[in-house]
């Protein structure tokens, strides 16, 4: 069992949470201090894009859990206190409200925040980012009384938001600086397919360009200039320009950093009383090479949470687990397993022209990478395909009569199939 009596986790989002509660699922019986620098009780963030921008989901829906759990698991839950500072001689943590957490173990999952930009006029009203709930109450209210929407940037939030405002009647222009949406984070085909999806659906997208500035009068935005030299009028303009790690608490402690705070697979920094989890978190996965990685997702700042936990009551701990994700953008649920890390074939399955496909990614022989559009079945076999490393070539995935779930029925179990 553990030693440890107090611990202090920094971020309430999907991992800090997980963390605090796996901890008592584990069985630490000691202190845990969840501090957030937000007043709102620790609540998800994936449907502030889709759902609740549409008022399909009240507030209270978005919880991760509910007040009397804290209460109930003796999880000490500090909000809207900012931690500003990491002592590591003294093993503490300074808060903005003067009080000061000493801590035998400090887990940091603090999360990302949107990058930064010097575009010209991005302070003016109406220009927008989508951080938290209340960044989302006041978009979804400005969706309903104006007419043209600008979204700098065509990842994930990007599109989803295009998606939802267009559902609502708005007119859309999405501008992004590659030569495809999500190029970051898809295979070219399915670039392709969503960018024909939202034009359909009435989204401009302009794509291989750059905001020059944004334009505004009387100290609202009027319209975007574009590096072609075009201009677009603009009532809003929500930047979805991409995300960096909160590090900065890590940084200024002095902690090893990259693009994040750097752990080992046991999610501890070069502190050994420190960890870092979620998505300000870099790590090695052998799912992206073995290179450093950090990745924005639920299931990486959960599965961490829960490594952390294991690794803090002496149980065997390590993370190295399949990344994946979604985004869900109209009527097409996206789903990623494993990551295109230097793919040279993809094979497509399925009917794009349908809505219903799959495309799978090889590097060589190896599978590195599945993305179903509308096949959660076929998503969840992959996730396996890949994390078992099953020998599967590109002939076999290309074939007719190949089944991706009876050839994950046959990994979760070896004996039947044999």
């Amino acid at each position: 069992m553990s030693t440890l009596e107090t611990i202090v986790v920094v971020g309430a989002g999907h991992a800090g949470v997980q963390a605090a509660a796996s901890l008592r699922e584990e069985g630490f019986a000691g202190q845990i201090e969840l501090v957030s620098g937000e007043h709102a009780l620790p609540y998800q963030r994936p449907p502030l894009s889709k759902k609740f921008m549409t008022e399909q989901m009240a507030p209270s829906d978005l919880l991760l859990r509910g007040e009397q759990f804290y209460a109930d698991k003796d999880i000490g839950l500090r909000l809207g206190d900012k931690v500003l500072e990491i002592d590591r001689a003294d093993k503490s943590v300074q808060l903005a409200s003067g009080a000061r957490l000493a801590y035998d173990h400090l887990i940091l999952a603090t999360g990302s925040k949107p990058r930064s930009t010097d575009l010209v006029g991005a302070e003016l009203d109406g220009v927008q980012r989508l951080c938290d709930v209340d960044d989302a109450i006041r978009l979804r209210q400005a969706l309903r009384r104006v007419g043209n929407v600008v979204i700098v940037g065509a990842g994930f939030i990007g599109l989803e938001i295009a998606a939802t405002a267009t559902a609502m009647g708005t007119a859309v222009h999405v501008v992004e600086l590659a030569n495809r949406p999500m190029a970051r984070v898809v295979s070219e085909p399915v670039s392709s397919f969503f960018a024909n999806m939202h034009c359909a659906a009435g989204v401009q997208l302009s794509l291989g360009v750059s905001v020059a500035q944004i334009i505004g009068s009387e100290g609202r935005v009027k319209q975007i200039q574009l590096s072609d030299g075009r201009q677009l009028p603009a009532d809003i303009v929500i930047l979805g320009i991409g995300a960096q790690a909160r590090d900065e608490l890590g940084s200024a402690a002095g902690l090893a950093c990259g693009n994040g705070i750097e752990v080992n697979e046991m999610m501890t920094t070069s502190d050994p009383s420190i960890s870092a989890i979620g998505d300000c978190a870099l790590h090695q996965n052998s799912f992206a090479g073995n290179r450093p990685f950090r990745l924005e997702s639920i299931q990486n700042a959960v599965d961490q949470g829960r490594v952390v936990a294991r690794k803090l009551v002496n149980k065997p701990a390590r993370y190295d687990t399949v990344p994946w994700f979604w985004s869900d953008q109209a009527h097409c649920k996206l789903q990623i397993a494993g990551l295109a890390v230097d793919c040279d074939r993809v094979i497509i399955r399925g009917d794009q022209s349908a809505d219903d496909f799959a495309v799978y990614s090889f590097q060589g022989e190896r599978l590195r990478c599945v993305e179903t559009v509308n096949r959660s079945g076929e998503h969840m076999a992959a996730r396996r395909l890949i994390g078992a490393n099953v020998s599967v070539t590109p002939e076999q995935v290309a074939a007719s009569d190949f089944d991706p779930r009876e050839k994950a029925r046959q990994v979760a179990n070896p004996a039947a199939a044999a």
